[in-house]
């Protein structure tokens, strides 16, 4: 009883704050967004560093790629942030993040001991913000799928 009571109040509380909802959903993806708005504008802002850390992880063309990765960073955040292709733009930062982490984040490989915790750690969060990322997306086409089932109101 108290439970559902509890849950009944949380409701209430959704529903008279309903005006929230859009600021608080902008909020959650602008801090889902912020490590790839900051690595695209620091790469674009320090494009020799973007090529060299191309050139640590042995990609090539070094150059191609750093322009490739800040077009794609700062792309794919615009669009989730302005809900225009949201979902592509979800789905690119989540298979970016999947690349990423398998290319720079290869824990198994190095000696057992603290560094190989922390960056196995971190492999195993990234992992998380790829689910979030899918969630986005997923999320996103189910409203554009409601919005697309509802009538249009065509009085005149």
């Amino acid at each position: 009883m108290a439970n559902e009571s509890n849950r009944k109040n949380e409701f209430s509380w959704a529903r008279s704050h309903w005006y929230l909802a859009p600021i608080v959903r902008w909020i959650g993806l602008l801090l889902l967004c912020v490590p790839f708005l900051k690595g695209g504008l620091q790469k674009a802002l320090d494009f020799q560093g973007a090529v060299a850390e191309m050139e640590h992880f042995q990609l090539w063309p070094a150059t191609g790629l750093a322009i490739a990765v800040i077009a794609l960073n700062l792309g794919a955040v615009t669009l989730l942030l302005l809900g225009y292709l949201r979902w592509l733009g979800a789905l690119a930062l989540g298979a970016f993040t999947l690349a990423a982490t398998l290319v720079a984040l290869r824990y198994w490989e190095l000696a057992p001991g603290p560094m190989r915790h922390i960056a196995a750690n971190s492999f195993f969060e990234h992992f998380g913000l790829i689910g979030a990322f899918i969630l986005v997306a997923w999320q996103d086409q189910r409203e554009r799928t409601q919005m697309q089932r509802q009538p249009v109101n065509q009085s005149r």
